[in-house]
């Protein structure tokens, strides 16, 4: 166990540990998250089925 407390072992494990977390967010800055069209959003469904309730009670 006095391997572990080593300055040295821990000054590597933080580097190792940083450089890792840097990697990974340069990695996922550069992926490309696109939405598929999806034609009409849920709230103009929903306008459009209201407008249709609203004409059926009228008549």
């Amino acid at each position: 166990m006095e391997f572990l407390t080593n300055p040295w072992v821990i000054i590597i494990i933080v580097l190792a540990v940083v450089i890792g977390n840097i990697a990974a967010l340069k990695y996922t800055a550069k992926m490309k998250f696109t939405q598929v069209e999806r034609g009409k959003s849920d709230l103009d469904k929903l306008n459009d089925l209201d407008k249709d309730n609203q004409q059926k009670k009228q008549d």
